[in-house]
């Protein structure tokens, strides 16, 4: 599965997540290396950096600073899943390694 120029946009997410609907996602990817910038709503920047395996899953780290000015790191691991459209829906599961360090989940889709 390649994700190079590829859009995407947060469907759900668990109240301790940061990231809201009217943020995208653009994804650029180089071999199995996907990356990512990313900022709005209480993001004022954030990135992304992951491993993609054989199967599309997407192994990734990613830093960001709030709009309360605080710098908050985490890891997620993406599953994705191919629509009947073509789109592809990715079904995350991620931790904070910062601040309270719990966990959440999210699904984003391709726009």
């Amino acid at each position: 599965m390649k994700y190079h120029n590829k859009r995407f946009k947060l469907i759900t997410n668990t109240p301790n997540g940061e990231v809201s609907e009217d943020l995208v996602f653009e994804y650029q990817q180089e071999g199995n290396v996907v990356t990512c910038q990313y900022q709005g709503s209480r993001i004022v920047m954030g990135h992304l950096i992951g491993l993609v395996d054989e199967e599309g899953n997407i192994d990734m780290r990613y830093h960001q600073v709030n709009t309360q000015g605080q710098l908050m790191t985490g890891v997620c691991f993406s599953s994705p899943e191919r629509m009947g459209n073509g789109k592809i829906r990715l079904h995350e599961k991620w931790v904070w390694t910062s601040g309270d360090k719990s966990k959440g989940s999210s699904v984003l889709e391709e726009l």
